[in-house]
């Protein structure tokens, strides 16, 4: 046979099995597809839907995407249709930026609305053309970023105050003005107390980003909770001493088993603790510490008599560097690193309070199974 000939079967089965290989081809492209994080929409120029992916799907719920049917003028849809208008009349990808915003019922957990950036282009196969659009959701990206820059021009606030005081004592120092010691010494004890302020912070701001990146596996061990907070009430000492607080520890008899990390596990009970003692100034508060475990979870309270939180400041108390009043003391981050060195270990943190009554903390850690 010759090479004419030969080329001219090759074309004839191929173009005999075609049909049969371009739906499993695109059973297999659309099987893929649908693995894939983006939103990816394909239409024709009648705006009739040829596919459209699970991720897609899911992100322009409750708008339905069936193929075959036609893509609809929804409000959800409107920078959608805008974006493939775009394409079609350039002829060329463009891209664009869409906003939706949540069901009421997934607010209060998530952010209000989703950030998708959109891309857009047409295509072409044989006779027929149409516009496929690609939808990433930049939602997470820009959440990070924003808690990275609120961050920073917190922590510079929160530091710029304790370093504008102490450099005000050095130029009074340097001066000449000061004559006494009784000045002199009272200078200092300013300069120390807001110089161990700013080393408060840093620690703090280490130990969240410790947290955050966790670049290295928790410590694990096995240790006794009670041992723990009793090494935390040790720790706040001088504070205690001052606000003379009455502490119960209410703890199974051998003292309650947990496995964990225990520097952060140190960080959680003494920052509770403090934060107890800080907000609430007066002499005699009652703090009582439980721990409880159940066969699959250890349930660790602490509870204090004091004022209380406010309703209104209660979705804030774990954001970092909230305080609810400018009397409020320590450094706003103490409460972030109690909820993430928690989450670090699979568990939860919530949060009940009364104003005037309690303020009751729940810890919940699922126990090896």
């Amino acid at each position: 046979m010759t090479a004419p000939a030969q080329a001219a079967q090759k074309t004839e089965q191929a173009e005999t099995a075609s049909p049969m290989c371009m739906q499993d081809d695109c059973r297999l492209f659309g099987t893929l597809l649908n693995e894939a994080p983006q939103g990816i929409l394909v239409i024709d120029d009648t705006d009739t839907i040829v596919f459209a992916n699970l991720a897609m799907s899911v992100m322009l719920l409750p708008h339905s995407l069936e193929e075959g049917r036609p893509l609809g003028t929804a409000p959800s849809l409107e920078a959608i249709t805008r974006i493939i208008a775009d394409a079609r009349a350039r002829r060329a990808r463009v891209e664009g930026e869409l906003r939706l915003p949540l069901p009421h019922s997934y607010a209060a957990e998530w952010s209000h609305e989703r950030h998708y950036h959109l891309s857009a282009s047409p295509w072409s196969e044989g006779p027929r053309t149409g516009i496929w659009v690609m939808v990433e959701d930049r939602t997470e990206h820009d959440t990070i970023a924003q808690t990275r820059q609120d961050f920073v021009t917190s922590a510079g606030h929160e530091l710029r105050t304790p370093l504008s005081l102490i450099h005000g004592y050095i130029e009074t120092l340097k001066s000449g003005m000061i004559k006494n010691t009784t000045s002199l010494v009272r200078c200092l004890d300013v300069m120390e107390k807001h110089s161990r302020r700013m080393m408060r912070i840093i620690d703090d701001m280490l130990t969240i980003s410790r947290l955050e990146g966790l670049e290295e596996p928790l410590k694990t061990e096995t240790f006794l909770v009670r041992a723990c907070v009793h090494d935390a009430i040790e720790h706040l000492t001088p504070l205690i001493e001052i606000r003379q607080p009455h502490i119960t520890l209410d703890f199974p008899p051998e003292g309650g088993l947990l496995s964990g990390d225990r520097f952060y596990w140190d960080q959680i009970f003494s920052n509770l603790i403090e934060n107890a003692l800080k907000e609430n100034p007066r002499t005699g508060l009652r703090i009582a510490i439980t721990g409880r475990w159940t066969q699959h979870e250890c349930i660790i309270t602490v509870t204090d008599d004091g004022i209380g939180i406010r309703p209104e400041d209660l979705p804030y108390v774990f954001k970092r560097f909230y305080r609810s009043t400018q009397e409020s003391k320590g450094t706003g981050l103490g409460l972030s690193i109690v909820k993430r060195a928690i989450e670090v270990h699979g568990g939860t943190i919530d949060l009940e309070s009364h104003p005037g009554l309690s303020t009751q903390f729940t810890i919940r850690v699922p126990l090896p199974g």
